[in-house]
């Protein structure tokens, strides 16, 4: 029996640990100049490099959690990725995301950081995640509102002026996680 990668479940995606077949959606999403535009990150250079990317991702192992493919129920499509990801040197841990442009507002990007908000707060106790955001990027911004995270401070974030949010635990109501979800820890 195969076993299941998916560790959350949404009303339209599943979020799961990024695999090697990945590569090309990868490499597909960050050669978007649009994508990458406000993030300071440089396209991979091919599918190859995307693929060393992947195979060296440790977060998962390392820290429990971090970002996850966004994978469409309806045809197992991948959209982009969501997530968190720990900071050892400020141990902060960021709530992130990052859709193919052709799944810009449609939802997806709230729907998943939502998500993420959840498994942070509800299966790993988090005390508090941060998002950041370029200033100019106001459709991330909208989205870290919209899951609830508030203004905390000016900052900067690849090389330009940024707003950092935050939301904490004690201000999150969803203290469990209902039945319908498929969390399950990556060991």
């Amino acid at each position: 029996m195969k076993k299941r990668l998916e560790i959350f479940e949404t009303k339209r995606t599943f979020l799961r640990p990024f695999l090697v077949e990945d590569a090309e959606d990868l490499f597909e999403l960050n050669a978007d100049p649009e994508v990458l535009q406000f993030t300071g990150d440089k396209p991979f250079l091919s599918i190859a490099e995307a693929r060393t990317f992947i195979r060296s991702y440790k977060e998962y192992t390392k820290y429990g959690y971090g970002r996850w493919a966004i994978i469409r129920k309806k045809d197992y499509e991948l959209l982009g990725w969501c997530g968190l990801k720990y900071d050892p040197k400020t141990t902060n841990t960021d709530l992130g995301f990052r859709l193919k442009r052709t799944y810009w507002n449609m939802g997806f990007a709230t729907e998943t950081a939502s998500a993420s908000l959840q498994i942070g707060f509800c299966a790993y106790e988090l005390p508090e995640i941060i998002g950041r955001a370029v200033t100019e990027n106001l459709a991330s911004i909208r989205v870290l509102e919209k899951v609830g995270m508030e203004f905390s401070h000016k900052t900067e974030l690849a090389g330009k002026p940024a707003k950092q949010f935050s939301r904490h635990r004690s201000s999150y109501t969803k203290l469990a996680l209902p039945e319908s979800t498929l969390f399950s820890p990556i060991p």
